[in-house]
């Protein structure tokens, strides 16, 4: 049988960074298995993803089904011959419904002893038929966090459909997902390249949506984002050194189709701001990457990734810049405001905030998971007691802070920076921080005594 070659794309409008690679994944595995169930061999696979489509190739797809040989199990032989031999009703009644006479059945030996049987070639289905069948549930059925629902509200997917491409060995596949009819057609980069791209062949899927401004493939990708920064880091003509952000740099990979990074810069006045405000400010507000001198220290610039490439970047830049100085007026008002107080008088604060309806205030919750780090301490590290009873009573006091009300990931962070500010001993500090560590599998454990036994308690 010979081989073909099959490229499926479904165009939307943008889906979310973090949808992209879960559901990339889910496209693998289950049409790699629902090929395998269809009885259809293929050689190769591969998927692709932009934020406003997913895809997928498919390589030395065979052109139909294998035939098979279905065997269809019916009664016992003892039930379907009396003693003379003859069939009874039971023998009968099988070979009737599977359309044969008696004398075209066999005897298969089961666990359970002989059964009679009919065996029958079962002819396989054209590659075409059955791609036709298996595709629309299995892409409208990927996983998502959340789906919408547009139109008359009939079909639900990540984003709303706009486009389809089906291309079966040069040729349009017949079917349709979303009220949409597949073409062999995709959409080049939303403003660069607005227009239809004829794509026939997986083979052609990558260049020809990268002369369209679009580059499909992740990795290369990821590449040209930390190409970018690099080169806008650079540009600046100081020297800047962008800081490590692997996370931030696979979630603005997943937000463009085709990176331009630019530099901006933001007043030094802010600079006075814990280093940990304004790099979360401008991580989690705008996808901003922060810049530091030689030594590690912030500075007054960032790295914006822009998904086109403007005609004048001076403009653009002004624009992000107005934004981030908002952002950041923000995080001075709420950063000014919280040091208006200092961190053991917001302990009151937690009398109000309710952990769980069952178990109480934070407050309690503090008094309780205290005396579990008291015990602790006692068998295990007593020398430690005075700095752990410190730390447990000022760690949840940060949740009430306006700083972390706009930043929940600043959690403990800022505990610390608030201790020190206050005049704590740095043990103290660092206790507040590590007792929420490890922050997820994998995570930075403890460091301290102190802010491990608070942790486990």
């Amino acid at each position: 049988m010979s081989r073909i070659d099959f490229l499926f794309e479904v165009g939307t409008e943008e889906i979310p960074a973090g949808y992209l690679a879960p559901a990339l994944a889910a496209l693998e595995e289950r049409l790699s298995q629902a090929l395998t169930a269809a009885r259809l061999d293929f050689k190769r696979l591969r998927t692709w993803a932009t934020p406003r489509r997913l895809a997928v190739g498919l390589w030395g797809l065979a052109e139909g089904q294998a035939d098979t040989l279905k065997e269809i199990t019916g009664p016992p032989v003892k039930v379907a011959f009396d003693q003379a031999g003859r069939p009874t009703k039971a023998a009968l009644s099988f070979a009737q419904n599977q359309g044969v006479d008696v004398a075209d059945l066999i005897t298969v030996e089961t666990k359970k002893g002989e059964y009679l049987a009919v065996r029958r070639k079962e002819q396989g289905r054209p590659t075409a038929e059955v791609l036709t069948e298996i595709l629309p549930p299995l892409i409208l059925g990927l996983p998502f966090p959340k789906v919408m629902r547009w139109g008359r509200g009939e079909v639900a997917f990540v984003r709303p459909i706009h486009w389809v491409l089906a291309v079966l060995d040069g040729r349009v596949l017949p079917l349709s997902l979303g009220g949409i009819t597949a073409a062999d057609t995709s959409r080049g980069h939303r403003f660069l390249h607005p227009e239809p791209v004829e794509i026939d062949s997986p083979d052609d899927y990558e260049n020809r949506l990268a002369a369209a401004h679009v580059i499909v493939s992740f990795d290369r990708r990821l590449d040209l984002v930390q190409e970018e920064i690099a080169r806008a880091a650079a540009e600046n003509g100081t020297d800047l050194r962008v800081l490590p952000d692997e996370e931030l740099e696979t979630e603005v990979a997943n937000l463009v189709e085709e990176p331009a990074a630019i530099c901006g810069r933001f007043d030094e006045s802010f600079l006075k701001l814990p280093a940990p405000v304004l790099i979360t400010a401008m991580r989690e507000h705008q996808r901003y990457f922060a810049l530091t001198d030689g030594q590690g220290r912030l500075q007054p610039y960032f790295i914006a990734v822009n998904n086109t490439r403007a005609r004048d970047l001076n403009v653009v830049r002004r624009g992000h810049q107005r934004v981030l100085r908002a952002r950041l007026d923000d995080a001075r008002f709420y950063f000014e405001d919280d040091r208006k107080t200092t961190l053991e008088s917001k302990q009151e604060a937690l009398k109000e905030v309710v952990f769980h309806s069952l178990l109480g205030t934070s407050w309690e919750k503090v008094q309780r998971f205290t005396r579990l780090a008291e015990d602790l301490a006692d068998r295990l590290d007593p020398a430690v007691k005075p700095v752990l009873l410190r730390a447990a009573g000022l760690c949840k006091c940060d949740l009430v802070t306006g700083v972390v009300g706009q930043f929940p990931s600043l959690q403990g962070v800022m505990g610390r920076e608030y201790a020190l500010l206050d005049g704590e001993p740095e043990e103290v500090a660092q206790a507040i921080q590590e007792h929420y560590w490890p922050i997820r599998a994998g995570g930075e454990l403890p460091r301290t005594s102190a802010g491990a036994l608070l942790s486990l308690a």
